[in-house]
């Protein structure tokens, strides 16, 4: 049986540097290679026995990941924080970088992550991307009030954005400047827009076959809308991946880091290393959820009692992944009577 290689690769946007070792540690072959697909094709058949590839999870990881999986036996991808041999070196340059991720990688030492199938990472792309038409929708509504306040406009808050009391209010407002009525007006349209795109984007994540069936299940839970679940599919990919609720808690942000040392064990604030997509959805719909649900609002109510509504809103949220995760994992509706607990 002929051996493997083991290649280490550091990505960046227009090179790529290589290292090529052995299973004993021996350096065949290192240098760089353009980032583009013809030449990376090129480099990759004339590697002339059965390899194993690892790299970095960067801003170009997906397309070079999809791209290699036809040449090599496995491609891995490894954590970026977790890669403490690179970023504590003394000597740090691209070709010790893929040094280290070979030697990482045949020793069975690499920090993997985890990698969703390219299906599921298309899909992501989309939903972040309506986030995004969120944000900026959100940003200009703000941007509305704020010049109505600069100019001494009196609006009702609730009603400001709907379409009939805007053009109400335009007509009768007086002593405000008619740049200040244009920008209003331009604010106006650029927020129908966004919100156009984002619930287009939502009605075909919505429509598509590959993921509608779990988000369907997921919202069986009272409390979890269309979002929330299509957060959750999409984020976390495989939900078999997390051994049990603790694993998943801790990917969505809904805990805080744990130190221990000398005997003593304390708690920092709610941990940065974390799904943040994930983390703003739950608990934004953690918020709203005990509104709907008996169970969540009995879970409100006991941490309520202890005096934090911060730490209430996170329990909810908790309890909300409990019950994702098992409806997720047993691939059955929600059942208001307990049944469902996390694995």
């Amino acid at each position: 049986m002929e051996e493997l290689y083991y290649i280490g690769l550091d990505i960046h946007k227009k090179t790529i540097a290589y290292c090529i070792k052995t299973k004993a540690g021996k350096t065949i072959k290192e240098g760089t290679v353009a980032a583009d697909r013809a030449q990376l094709g090129v480099w990759a058949a004339a590697i002339d026995r059965p390899w194993i590839g690892a790299m970095e999870a960067t801003l170009f990881t997906n397309w070079i990941y999809d791209f290699l999986k036809d040449y090599a036996l496995e491609i891995k991808v490894a954590h970026p924080e977790m890669l403490k041999a690179i970023s504590a070196s003394k000597k740090k340059n691209d070709r010790k970088d893929a040094e280290t991720i070979a030697n990482l990688l045949r020793s069975d030492l690499l920090p993997e992550c985890y990698m969703a199938e390219k299906k599921i990472r298309e899909l992501r792309c989309i939903l972040r991307y309506r986030s995004l038409m969120v944000r900026e929708s959100i940003r200009l509504k703000n941007k509305s009030a704020g010049l109505l306040m600069e100019n001494g406009a009196q609006y009702s808050k609730s009603r400001l954005h709907g379409k009939r009391y805007f053009d109400n209010l335009l007509a009768s407002i007086e002593d405000v400047p008619d740049s200040v009525i244009e920008l209003l007006k331009l604010n106006h349209s650029a927020m129908d827009v966004f919100n156009q795109v984002q619930k287009r984007l939502v009605k075909e994540l919505r429509e598509d076959p590959y993921i509608s069936r779990r988000v369907s299940r997921l919202m069986t839970i009272p409390g979890v809308g269309e979002i929330t679940a299509l957060t959750w599919v999409l984020e976390v990919g495989d939900p078999n991946r997390f051994d049990g609720l603790r694993q998943a808690v801790s990917y969505c942000g809904l805990c805080s880091a744990q130190k221990e040392s000398a005997g003593k064990e304390w708690r920092s604030p709610i941990s940065k290393k974390r799904n943040k997509h994930l983390q703003t959805i739950l608990i934004e719909a953690a918020k709203l959820a005990p509104r709907r649900n008996p169970q969540l609002a009995e879970v409100h109510a006991r941490e309520i009692e202890r005096g934090n509504r911060n730490r209430a809103t996170l329990a909810v949220a908790r309890k909300m992944v409990a019950y994702m995760l098992a409806v997720d994992k047993r691939q059955s509706d929600f059942k208001p009577d307990g049944i469902h607990q996390a694995a």
